[in-house]
C-alpha cells in the first residue's frame, strides 16, 4: 500500500495541469508582444492605448475652458500668450484586458497523435495567458461547451496563469457546443472593450458563429480566432472500412472512406475558405491550426504578423 502526503497528491496534480505549458512554445514566444490592435478599456496603468481622455501620460490636445473644469489643467503658457483659458487633455495609457474562450466540447476531444484539439487549444491558451501576463497585461478564462463551465476573471498576478491552467484542466470534453449562445453571453457580460481570444475547432453552424462573431465586433472588441483541428480531419488519410464514431450528437458511420474522400475534402475546403472570409470581413485575426503544427513557430508568426500590422498604423 502506497501512502501519499497530500502536498505532494496536490504537487502532482498542479504539474500535471501544467502540461499545457509547453517550455519550447513559451522561449520561442516569450520575445513577442501581443498588442491590442484596436484602442482599448481598461483601468491599469501600462502600454495600451486607451480611448477614453485621462490626466496621466501624453497631452494630445488643448479645449476651451468651462466651468467646472479643474483649474489645475490648464494651460497657462498659453493663457500668457493669447489670454485665453485653456484647459490641457491627456490620453492616459491603460492595460490590455483579455479574456480567452476555450472550446471543451466533446468535439475536441478527437485526436490520437501526441496532442489532440483539446490539448492543443489549451496549451495554445495557457501560451498566450503567460505572455499576456508576463507583460502585465490583465487576462481571464472561459471554458465552454454547451454553456460555460468555467470563468476565471481577468487579474494582471503572474501567479493567475495557475487559476487559469486549472480551470482549463478541469473541463475535460464532455458536451456539445452552442456557440452564438456562449459568445453573447460573453458580450453581455463584458462591457469594456478588449481582446477576446476564441479557441475551438468551430465544429458549428457558421452563421450561428458569425452572429456570434457580430455580437463581439458590435462592441468593438479586439477579436482573434484560433482555429484548431486535426491533422486527420485536414487531410482525411483512412483507407479501407473504417467506423466514424459521430461526436456532438451525431451518429456512427460505417463506409469506405476512399468513397469519400474527394468530397470531403472539397466539403472542407469550402468551409475553411467561408471561415476565413468571414472572419476577414470582420477585421478578425484568423488562424487555422492543425493538431500536427508546431506551435511556438505558429503563434510566433501569427503574433510578429500583428506587430508589423499595427506598426504600419
Amino acid at each position: 500500500m502506497v501512502v501519499t502526503k497530500p502536498g505532494a497528491a496536490r504537487t502532482t496534480a498542479n504539474q500535471e495541469a501544467r502540461r499545457f505549458l509547453d517550455p519550447k512554445t513559451i522561449s520561442r514566444i516569450a520575445r513577442l508582444d501581443l498588442r491590442a490592435r484596436h484602442v482599448v478599456e481598461g483601468f491599469i496603468s501600462g502600454m495600451h492605448q486607451s480611448p477614453f481622455f485621462g490626466h496621466s501620460v501624453e497631452f494630445v490636445q488643448h479645449r476651451e475652458y468651462t466651468p467646472g473644469d479643474d483649474i489645475r489643467h490648464l494651460d497657462w503658457k498659453v493663457w500668457s500668450r493669447t489670454d485665453r483659458f485653456v484647459v490641457k487633455q491627456y490620453e492616459e495609457e491603460t492595460n490590455l484586458r483579455c479574456h480567452l474562450i476555450v472550446d471543451v466540447s466533446e468535439s475536441m476531444q478527437y485526436g490520437d497523435g501526441p496532442m489532440n484539439k483539446y490539448g492543443c487549444g489549451c496549451t495554445i491558451a495557457a501560451c498566450l495567458a503567460y505572455l499576456l501576463l508576463r507583460q502585465q497585461d490583465a487576462v481571464g478564462c472561459i471554458t465552454f461547451d454547451r454553456a460555460p463551465r468555467q470563468i476565471i476573471p481577468p487579474r494582471s498576478q503572474q501567479t493567475h496563469l495557475d487559476a487559469i491552467i486549472k480551470a482549463m484542466d478541469v473541463s475535460r470534453p464532455r458536451e456539445k457546443t452552442d456557440m452564438e449562445m456562449i459568445l453573447r453571453r460573453v458580450t453581455d457580460s463584458i462591457p469594456q472593450r478588449g481582446m477576446m481570444i476564441l479557441i475551438s475547432d468551430l465544429l458549428t453552424d457558421r452563421a450561428a458563429l458569425f452572429r456570434g462573431l457580430d455580437m463581439l465586433a458590435h462592441r468593438r472588441h479586439d477579436i482573434l480566432v484560433f482555429h484548431v483541428m486535426d491533422e486527420k480531419e485536414l487531410q482525411f488519410p483512412f483507407e479501407g472500412t473504417t467506423k466514424f464514431e459521430g461526436m456532438e450528437e451525431q451518429p456512427d458511420l460505417i463506409c469506405d472512406p476512399r468513397a469519400l474522400r474527394d468530397g470531403y475534402l472539397e466539403a472542407l475546403e469550402e468551409y475553411l475558405v467561408e471561415v476565413r472570409r468571414g472572419c476577414a470581413r470582420r477585421g478578425i485575426d484568423y488562424m487555422l491550426i492543425s493538431t500536427a503544427d508546431y506551435l511556438d513557430a505558429m503563434l510566433s508568426k501569427f503574433l510578429s504578423a500583428r506587430m508589423a500590422f499595427k506598426g504600419k498604423r
